[in-house]
């Protein structure tokens, strides 16, 4: 049992960035379920959104974001996190942070869906998330210690106190750890392995939702998954992502025989808002037709794009064609964890920052390259606001003695990650509707996750952890009767003034295993 300052759970963008920012004379423990750079921070191929150009500004930046995420967003942390963007890169440009520049000196910016200004500053090309997260890696100071190939399962909660004090983790040899803290962080991501599409790293399925949840967390829109409209597509599978930048730098999506499908669908046509390309290339597919990103108006691809000329030569597409074929998949959540502008939830002594927090900052959609600015942004306000609480590690609760390694012969019913990847995807995917949110609802409901979870094995708990969370996309879709930003229902395909700033929030109820779900005023 060991005991801390602060502890954070994850190791992406946000959780490197507070990190770096936290006082030195703080003791600082950072548990990731793989390796410390192994997760979507580190492969994010986009950039980091931010109005710097003269001709730009903060106010266009925030008109976007609500746009995008059709005005379900929290305005006042959109405002926060716009006006901070500009200042969020100078300061790490100043620390020797590289971004990529012009052949006069200055940032090169770069153009994504949705976005009415070029605002999107790269490092690297197209290996931003990778410089980004090396760079921040090597400024982790002595007082970080960093415990890799651990799963966190079991927050330690007093519940008298309405206060979290601690976790539990597993080695991958079964082994059981218990870590105690006055803060506890949740940094682990979102859920994208929950589809059988998915741009996300093999590790995101969900944890930090499940333990937060599990916790007595409050959550929130939890029905609003962005489906990025193109990973590479090869037999049947994805494998990887194809950067929306792509189409900044004019690529253009189009069928077998070359027709240019987002013609007529919007004004912005291939740099339409995600989940308005998606549903179409979805629709497309559907009818047995097969979509390709027509690469031939973008210049000097491999040297633009090396990261994903890599990816087609090792999966067999040959760029010469200058066709790559595409398909949708899960790529963001925009719910997650209520917090406020710290990162603080509900529960004292607990945070949220990055994909799994629900910040307000997305809205119903988010807007391209806000992911690592909404990661540098909180990871540094959730720091500047511990750096000002008492170092003085508080009493904790004592934990109860565990044994030291799981029964493996534990016998659950429980289906195979295959089988709930499916299912999320065909029935609680793209493209949503009562009877297929209700037929999942139910196979969900087969399994049970209430479990001593220090009995099981990591596999075990993953798969209750993904059960868990997809049964919270699944009633937060059920209950959302209309269609906005990453949730399309064909039964309800409007957006509705109803529906306008209500929230679905789900917790967990105390000394019950049931959901207890509210909708409220969005804030």
């Amino acid at each position: 049992m060991e005991q801390e300052n602060v502890i954070i759970i994850g190791s992406g963008i946000a959780a490197l960035q507070l990190a770096k920012n936290l006082r030195h004379d703080l003791n600082v423990i950072i548990i990731t379920k793989s390796k410390l750079l192994s997760g979507n921070s580190n492969m994010a191929q986009g950039g980091i959104a931010a109005a710097i150009d003269a001709l730009d500004s903060p106010k266009n930046h925030y008109e976007d974001t609500l746009e995008a995420g059709r005005y379900h967003n929290n305005a006042a942390v959109v405002e926060a996190i716009t006006a901070a963007g500009p200042f969020l890169i100078r300061e790490l440009m100043a620390q020797g942070c590289a971004f990529d520049h012009n052949s006069n000196g200055m940032l090169k910016l770069g153009l994504e869906g949705a976005h009415s200004k070029n605002r999107i500053v790269h490092s690297g090309g197209d290996a931003t998330g990778k410089q980004v997260m090396n760079f921040l890696s090597y400024s982790l100071q002595k007082n970080i210690v960093i415990k890799e190939n651990r799963l966190a399962y079991e927050l330690l909660i007093d519940h008298q106190a309405n206060r979290c004090y601690g976790v539990k983790v597993k080695r991958t040899d079964g082994g059981i750890e218990t870590y105690m803290a006055n803060h506890i962080v949740l940094a682990t991501g979102g859920c994208g392995q929950l589809y059988s599409y998915t741009s996300n790293a093999a590790s995101v399925c969900g944890d930090g939702i499940a333990l937060a949840y599990q916790a007595g967390a409050r959550l929130a829109d939890m029905e609003f998954m962005q489906f990025h409209p193109t990973l590479l597509y090869i037999n049947g599978r994805a494998r990887g992502l194809v950067s929306e930048a792509v189409r900044g730098e004019g690529g253009k999506l189009v069928t077998e025989n070359g027709f240019k499908i987002m013609e007529g669908v919007h004004p912005l046509k291939d740099l339409a808002p995600r989940h308005v390309v998606s549903q179409t290339i979805y629709s497309y597919l559907q009818q047995k037709q097969p979509i390709y990103l027509d690469i031939s108006g973008v210049t000097r691809f491999a040297f633009r794009f090396p990261t994903i000329a890599q990816l087609c030569k090792d999966n067999g597409v040959d760029l010469k064609s200058k066709r790559i074929p595409v398909v949708p998949g899960s790529h963001f959540l925009m719910g997650g964890v209520c917090t406020d502008l710290y990162g603080r939830t509900n529960i004292k002594g607990l945070y949220a920052i990055g994909e799994v927090a629900r910040t307000g900052v997305h809205g119903a959609n988010r807007l391209a390259s806000n992911s690592l600015l909404e990661g540098l942004f909180f990871g540094k306000q959730l720091a500047g606001y511990l750096n000002k609480q008492d170092a003085c590690t508080a009493m904790m609760p004592p934990a109860t003695t565990e044994i030291e390694l799981y029964e493996d012969n534990v016998k659950l019913k429980l289906p195979t990650t295959c089988e709930i990847q499916k299912t999320m995807m065909d029935r609680v995917g793209i493209v949503r509707e009562e009877a297929d949110l209700l037929r999942q609802k139910e196979w969900l409901s087969n399994y049970n996750t209430e479990w001593s979870l220090s009995q099981l094995s990591i596999e075990q708990i993953q798969t209750i952890f993904m059960i868990i969370t997809s049964k919270l996309i699944t009633s937060a879709a059920l209950l959302r009767t209309e269609s906005r930003g990453g949730h399309y229902r064909t039964d309800y395909p409007a957006e509705t003034k109803s529906w306008l700033a209500k929230t679905v929030i789900q917790t967990k109820k105390k000394d019950d295993i049931h959901e207890q779900t509210e909708i409220a005023v969005a804030t």
